[in-house]
């Protein structure tokens, strides 16, 4: 659950954040949820604190600089200089990084409270993927994210203890799914669309002229596919979606579209489908996939188990005060030294702890 959680969020980053503008929060809150208290008498170097659990600089380099090199690596290093009404890249970078870290923090006070522990063999892991990770590192990256080899251990072993009391949450979380609940389904689509995109990939709507224009092309070529015509070489000549095939089950859709595809046939075609996209014709392929929905049972159960924990976590979260030390936090930033390019953070506890 940890590792897909931070796989998602550093998949996902660059859609997040322009379209939250803002802090990612912790189980369903659009924030960390916590009560929120500016104080001073901080530690050295401590960020925040949760009751009793702290958060120090160190520990936040290393989340921020694998992170940004991650990013850097396949966008480069202009990718900063997009912000978001007024508000930078890098800072709201920070802000959902800061959302992630207060999770994991506060899910090991969560262990300390279900007395879970980690055993004998998973510290030996811990040690093993700390060890992994700072050998792995350069003098220049240790010095500029004040890290040691105890630094690494300790996050390692927050990650852990978080999973383990994530699964000890959702243990005794069994759904039954139905087959007509996790139904799957595959259909293709041409889709005319009703919107172009300007210099900045924005979305501008067609005027109603370009609109009605685009309605009556889906129209032509709806009445080509009710003739007969071979559906594919409609949609390599007329679609202008780069996928022409989806397989999906309920709620993963936009609803005109959804409802649809749902109300067709093996190889029946729709009437015109309007969504915020433009104009569909869909052609329904296949009105069961057994394979999918087996997969989809394993997806919904998978959310109930989240939305179950995101419901004990919230109700635990809202007891406990934060503590921000504010100064520090507005001082750190990303670190820009070519010797610093450590991504594999992460990616070195999924090879001992796995998915």
């Amino acid at each position: 659950m940890i590792v897909k959680l931070w796989k998602k969020f550093a998949g996902v980053l660059i859609a997040a954040i322009m379209a939250a503008g803002s802090v990612a929060g912790c189980g369903n809150s659009n924030n960390i949820g916590t009560k929120v208290v500016l104080t001073t008498g901080f530690e050295k170097d401590e960020v925040f604190r949760i009751e009793t659990s702290t958060c120090s600089l160190p520990e936040i380099m290393v989340y921020l600089t694998n992170i940004q090199n991650r990013y850097e690596s396949v966008y480069g290093t202009e990718i900063w200089n997009t912000n978001v009404d007024g508000v930078t890249l890098e800072q709201n970078v920070k802000d959902i990084a800061l959302a992630q870290i207060a999770r994991i923090k506060t899910m090991n006070l969560m262990a300390k409270r279900y007395e879970v522990e980690l055993s004998d063999e998973e510290k030996a892991q811990v040690e093993n993927a700390a060890n992994t990770y700072y050998s792995s590192l350069n003098e220049t990256e240790i010095e500029k994210m004040g890290v040691s080899k105890k630094t690494i251990s300790e996050l390692y072993t927050e990650f852990a203890l978080a999973e383990k009391v994530y699964q000890y949450t959702i243990k005794d979380i069994n759904p039954e799914i139905s087959d007509d609940e996790a139904r799957t389904i595959t259909v293709q689509h041409i889709l005319i669309k009703t919107y172009a995109l300007d210099g900045t990939g924005k979305k501008i709507e067609y005027t109603e002229q370009a609109k009605r224009s685009a309605y009556e092309e889906a129209c032509e070529v709806l009445e080509l596919a009710k003739e007969g015509e071979d559906f594919d070489e409609l949609i390599r000549r007329y679609s202008e979606d780069d996928k022409g095939t989806y397989s999906f089950g309920k709620g993963e859709m936009e609803e005109a579209f959804e409802t649809a595809a749902f109300n067709l046939g093996k190889d029946e075609i729709s009437e015109i489908v309007e969504t915020e996209f433009g104009y569909h014709i869909i052609k329904c392929l296949n009105t069961f996939n057994k394979d999918e929905t087996d997969a989809n049972k394993i997806k919904i159960v998978d959310q109930r188990r989240a939305e179950a924990f995101g419901q004990e976590y919230d109700a635990y979260v809202a007891t406990l005060t934060r503590n921000l030390n504010e100064e520090l936090w507005n001082s750190v930033g990303f670190i820009h030294d070519e010797s610093v390019q450590t991504m594999n953070f992460f990616n070195v506890y999924t090879e001992y702890f796995g998915e």
